[in-house]
């Protein structure tokens, strides 16, 4: 009884004079247009809502139940106007299941005789408007299918198979994921594990002469101008490891919302300037998150990454001259494109990828992903925040100031 009367006074605390967007609200809203699928832990404190029309997509999150805050991005504005749009339909949510390459001689995204503009730039169906088939599903866990082709931008095609598992994680089951001998009662949990199987169901191989496929997971998040992106990174010299960071997706990020410190990448969360970065293998740790300091959410994202495997499909919008050198984890700040523009969001993205998957007929290729949210207050926080990214929440908050 007085752990749960801690519990109640963090969130009394943490609530105070705000007015958040709870996890029932936006269950409560998504309910009017899709179907939801929840899961939960058996404390019924984690939750996470899920929608099978949106390939499996997990919408949104709770450490504290329905009360709790709702920790995924929902395009409110989209779901209303009950509209499709051409090139993308951005739903939000805060992991979704999406294939790469994005850009390059063997794009998904781009068809055969474009260019690489914004203007002929569309989102596979599969991965935007199609649902998945639910396989089975019990209280902390949920089985998604689906069988589809895609073309690339080199005219090659992929016939495959999908299987998607979403399961909800115990308290006892982040501790040992992320290796904390102790998660303190007064901090709010929750953490999701999505096991994400891709198999060439064709006859024909999947060689690099054609291009290749990788699983690639993003996350969309509430923006604030209080929202610090942690990338930890394999230090070393530049000669044998290459540049630390890659952030020339849509131009070089200005100093202001991108630092490099020692062994850590800062970039801003704040949903004002459209940004992206990305680490490649050598670089890139099987981690990254986030901190939002104000209401003092600290998200975790935690991915599968193959050892001695360097091979990843590069997703620049450019015919490439090493079209298998990309990116391992990526992060990605929404913003308008052009002076005047809407934004897509706003929001912020965390993003990890499978290495680029030459599979056999009949073969298959897996990448896992588990997101973590940690609400609490500083003091419980940091020791966490040092454990797991080598810096402070002092660090965190004087890096971009």
């Amino acid at each position: 009884m007085e752990n749960q009367n801690k519990l109640k006074n963090v969130i009394t605390d943490n609530h105070k004079n705000e007015s958040i967007n709870t996890y029932a609200d936006d269950v409560r809203f998504m309910e009017d247009y899709i179907k939801v699928i929840q899961l939960t832990d058996a404390s019924n404190n984690s939750k996470v809502a899920i929608s099978a029309a949106l390939q499996g997509r997990i919408m949104t999150s709770s450490a504290y139940g329905d009360k709790g805050r709702s920790y995924g991005w929902i395009n409110k504005e989209l779901f209303e106007s009950k509209d499709t749009l051409e090139h993308i339909n951005v739903f939000g949510g805060e992991e979704r299941f999406w294939l790469g390459p994005e850009g390059g001689q063997y794009s998904i995204f781009f068809k055969k005789g474009t260019e690489f503009t914004l203007e002929d730039w569309y989102t596979p169906k599969l991965i935007d408007l199609e649902p998945f088939d639910v396989k089975n599903k019990t209280s902390n866990k949920v089985v998604f299918t689906k069988t589809a082709s895609l073309k690339n931008f080199s005219g090659f095609q992929f016939d495959l198979g999908i299987e998607r598992e979403v399961s909800i994680l115990s308290k006892n089951d982040i501790q040992k994921e992320l290796g904390l001998a102790n998660l303190p009662d007064e901090l709010k949990t929750v953490a999701y594990q999505t096991k994400n199987i891709v198999t060439n169901v064709g006859e024909i191989d999947w060689e690099k002469e054609n291009g290749l496929l990788s699983i690639w997971m993003l996350g969309m998040y509430n923006h604030s101008p209080n929202t610090t992106i942690m990338v930890p990174y394999v230090q070393g010299d530049e000669a044998q490891l290459g540049a630390i960071v890659n952030d020339a997706y849509f131009g070089k990020v200005p100093s202001d919302r991108l630092v490099v410190k020692e062994g850590v990448i800062y970039f801003k969360g704040d949903g004002e300037y459209r940004s992206k970065i990305g680490l490649s293998p050598q670089r890139a740790k099987n981690i990254a998150g986030s901190y939002d300091s104000k209401n003092g959410v600290l998200t975790i994202l935690k991915y599968n990454k193959p050892e001695n495997t360097t091979d990843y499909v590069n997703s620049m919008w450019e015919i490439q001259d090493e079209p298998f050198k990309g990116d391992v984890v990526n992060a990605y700040n929404d913003g308008s494109p052009e002076p005047g523009a809407k934004p897509l969001g706003p929001f912020y993205e965390l993003e990890s990828s499978s290495p680029a998957m030459d599979l056999k007929s009949g073969e298959s290729g897996t990448h896992i992903q588990i997101t973590f949210h940690i609400e609490g207050d500083e003091a419980t926080l940091n020791p966490i925040i040092k454990q797991l990214f080598g810096t402070t929440i002092d660090k965190i908050k004087s890096a971009l100031k």
